[in-house]
């Protein structure tokens, strides 16, 4: 009885993680998509100009119809229309975080394959330097670099980038160890190819599958990251709209209007969720290890 209940277990265990892929990535694939799908048509949707003041209409409930049309999530202190906000704010904050992730994603990349290929004194001043960079929190040394530097769109996204690399960093490193001692390393290096040439050619794809699944955990992080920059108001300015300026602006009005507040913040939550249930499944469907 023990026998045949562990091989029934043994033939439903692939069904049910296949199942809990399809079924994560799926909810978080749609999430998704109900977010940045209308973000991305937002220009060619039929909805009030984001930067328009209209303060007779400031602070209309959610389904008002004025003279500029019908405000689906409301408008704000100024009358602007929020839903016109939120999806501008929405494409915005995404371009940050992607652009961020990729260059941490690149600088990360670079430096782990060096540190685990190289090995020796290489390989221990790029460990220091990012037990360094994990030591120091991430939002404390964004706040002080953009106080000095100004909080301009280039900088958020160069200075997010360049204090995000150390995780990706640690993972093409300890990947990069267990690549170089394959046999085929081994044959390539013997026929004399170059350190660039074998990291490029033969290293760098066989890490894409753990640095994507990485990218797409990461992710939310910046995403919160951004977020927070913004709530605290060193990110991008208004009347310019991004995730956390307009839950920064609504909060001083939430008593009067919480949807100021209230819609914001389930678009950063449906985004965070979404690409979590999406970068769980990539990791269970593709079996990494992101240690």
């Amino acid at each position: 009885m023990i026998l045949l209940r562990s091989a029934v277990q043994k033939v439903l265990a692939p069904k049910r993680a296949r199942r809990r892929f399809y079924g994560d990535g799926v909810l978080g694939a749609l999430l998704l998509l109900v977010v940045i799908v209308p973000a991305l048509l937002a220009p060619w949707l039929p909805l009030a100009n984001p930067l328009t003041n209209s303060l007779a209409a400031a602070f209309s409930p959610p389904g008002t119809h004025t003279a500029s049309g019908i405000h689906w999530l409301g408008t704000d202190q100024l009358g602007r229309d929020l839903l016109s906000r939120i999806l501008a704010g929405t494409r915005l904050s995404l371009m940050v975080v992607l652009l961020a992730a990729l260059i941490a994603a690149v600088i990360g990349s670079a430096l782990g394959m060096i540190a685990g290929y190289v090995g020796g004194w290489l390989d221990a001043v790029i460990m220091r330097l990012m037990d360094i960079q994990l030591a120091v929190p991430f939002i404390l040394l964004i706040l002080l670099v953009m106080a000095l530097f100004g909080a301009t769109l280039t900088n958020i996204i160069v200075i997010m980038g360049v204090t995000s690399w150390a995780i990706y960093a640690r993972v093409a490193r300890a990947k990069t160890l267990e690549i170089r001692e394959l046999e085929y390393i081994e044959s390539v290096r013997a026929m004399g190819f170059s350190t660039p040439r074998i990291l490029l050619r033969h290293v760098l794809p066989n890490l894409m599958t753990p640095l994507i699944v990485l990218l797409t955990l990461d992710i939310p992080r910046l995403i919160v990251l951004e977020a927070s920059i913004g709530f605290l108001g060193m990110g991008i300015q208004p009347p310019t709209a991004t995730l956390g300026n307009l839950i920064g602006e609504g909060r001083s009005y939430m008593l009067l209007a919480q949807w100021l507040v209230l819609y914001p913040g389930l678009v950063i939550a449906a985004l965070v969720i979404g690409c979590n249930l999406l970068g769980d499944s990539l990791l269970r469907k593709t079996h990494t290890r992101l240690d």
